[in-house]
């Protein structure tokens, strides 16, 4: 028989002291993992070098945990607000709202708000979908969607809206809005909607239409509106459901794309994609072209995949999620690239700095009160990055335009200090941009619940840029080749004698 001591030590492990050693473990393991996202991998270099017509792509440096940069929301005090750029004054157009996202100014004046956010549904699941709610919670955006359109009305015309009526209740995470011949569009998260509406009116009654259905919720989960010129044709931005197709393409069906529906009849088709979060779209005010902004990948590193400000032609493909910035492959995407994909992937027109999170974009025209050196060119909405250390974004800037309606230089500041000074946070979030009657720049400001208006005291209001004209080429009837060439071709005599060179 064994001694008393040795059967103690030979007694197999009691169930306490397992949970004991696997809780220990897991606590170890969950403390590396936080060290990780609070430390992670940051950047030394500024977030100009990934901004602009030829931004710096860095070899690439994925990151199965991502690392992670929240600021804080800590709010705005009475009397503090954004500090706008040289020649500008910013001040409180509407304040206590319910996390407001994206506006529309109608044509009598009148300013909606949807205050909005994502439905229950949104979200990739898995740890990436766990991390995400943790950060949404960190950075103050789990809050139950209001599902609510505001009307604001500056009645008396001295730029704050002391009016506030409630359009609109019920909807599902509403974002886009339009409007033309006599309907207001809204799109929610999975549909769009037409509902009659007259500018004036302070309440949306009545039941819409559907004109199309959406894909429903994901990641990216804000759907958002441009009215053709002719009111005929709805474009509709929607974002992609996960990263990088990380729930396979068949998740991704008409997403990450600029979709186009007519109107009348409700047929809808894919007018450019490859995108992974397309936002705000306009109308080039120089060539009539659609431009947008569109936020890129992440966890490839704090200064990778710079987002972008482009032009979007019908049929266009901007490479997601295979390929990025026209030419650098995302080994990292496990679905089959389509064939020759790489030979008409295009490349962006301008670099808005990685992971900063581009949302609100608004072309300057004619009539707005910003000054000379902001009448051409497009405002931005940068929210602010959160898989990157330092913090890019949290800021409004101005992208200058030639006369021949082409962006030029590096993004210029128009609205910063919405992170604290001090490092304790951020003080709001800039998300949407609109042009108010007086042709003030109106910013949504969505963790602040305040909507600021920015204008440039005593300016003129300015000139629209003017329409680029250009002659067409000549049209080809046959298969001659260049028809530049045709200076060259030689003249024979009958019987094929060489006669002179064509001048």
């Amino acid at each position: 028989m064994l001694p008393r001591r040795a059967l103690l030590i030979s007694r197999p492990m009691s169930l306490s002291r397992k949970l004991l050693i696997g809780l220990a473990v897991v606590l170890v393991v969950l403390v590396g993992v936080g060290a990780w996202l609070w430390h992670g991998s940051p950047s030394d270099q500024p977030t100009s070098i990934t901004e602009g017509l030829r931004p710096t792509l860095g070899d690439p440096a994925p990151e199965r945990i991502p690392s992670v940069g929240l600021a804080k929301p800590i709010g705005w005090k009475a009397g503090e607000a954004p500090v706008p750029a040289a020649g500008l004054k910013v001040v409180r157009f509407a304040q206590g709202l319910a996390h407001p996202r994206t506006l529309l100014t109608l044509p009598n004046g009148d300013v909606l708000v949807a205050e909005t956010n994502a439905p229950a549904s949104a979200g990739s699941g898995g740890i990436t979908g766990f991390i995400g709610k943790l950060f949404l919670h960190r950075v103050g955006g789990d809050v139950a969607s209001p599902n609510t359109i505001l009307l604001l009305r500056d009645a008396n015309g001295d730029g704050t809206a002391e009016q506030r009526f409630t359009l609109r209740t019920g909807l599902d995470s509403p974002s886009g809005m339009a409007y033309g011949n006599g309907k207001l569009y809204i799109a929610q998260h999975n549909a769009v909607l037409a509902f009659d509406f007259t500018p004036g009116a302070t309440a949306l009654t009545g039941s819409p239409r559907k004109i199309a259905d959406l894909a429903p919720g994901g990641e990216h989960w804000m759907r958002n509106l441009l009215l053709s010129p002719d009111g005929k044709t709805l474009y509709v931005a929607v974002g992609s459901s996960t990263n990088i197709g990380d729930n396979g393409m068949d998740a991704e069906k008409r997403r990450a794309a600029i979709l186009e529906i007519d109107v009348a009849s409700g047929r809808l088709r894919e007018f450019a994609g490859g995108m992974r979060n397309p936002n705000g779209m306009g109308w080039n005010p120089s060539t009539g072209e659609m431009w947008a902004v569109v936020q890129e990948r992440d966890m490839l590193g704090a200064d990778l995949v710079p987002d972008y400000l482009t032009n979007v032609p019908i049929g266009a493909q901007y490479g997601w999620p295979w390929i990025y910035w026209k030419s650098n492959m995302d080994d990292r995407v496990t679905a089959p690239m389509p064939e020759f994909m790489m030979d008409y992937t295009r490349k962006p027109e301008y670099a808005l700095g990685a992971h900063t999170a581009v949302l609100g974009m608004v072309f300057a025209g004619g009539g707005n009160v910003m000054g000379p050196g902001f009448a051409n060119g497009a405002f931005v909405a940068r929210h602010g990055s959160w898989n990157r250390k330092p913090f890019s974004g949290y800021d409004v800037v101005f992208v200058a335009f030639d006369a021949n309606g082409n962006p030029v230089g590096k993004p210029r500041p128009v609205l910063t200090g919405f992170l604290a000074a001090d490092g304790s946070g951020a003080h709001g979030r800039p998300v949407w941009l609109a042009w108010d009657k007086t042709g003030a720049l109106l910013v949504s400001d969505d963790t602040a619940g305040v909507i600021w208006r920015v204008w440039a005291p005593g300016a003129a209001p300015s000139i629209a840029p003017k329409p680029v004209v250009t002659a067409h080429m000549p049209p080809q009837r046959s298969l001659d080749g260049d028809p530049d060439m045709s200076r060259f071709e030689a003249k024979w005599k009958k019987g094929g004698t060489y006669l002179e060179e064509s001048k």
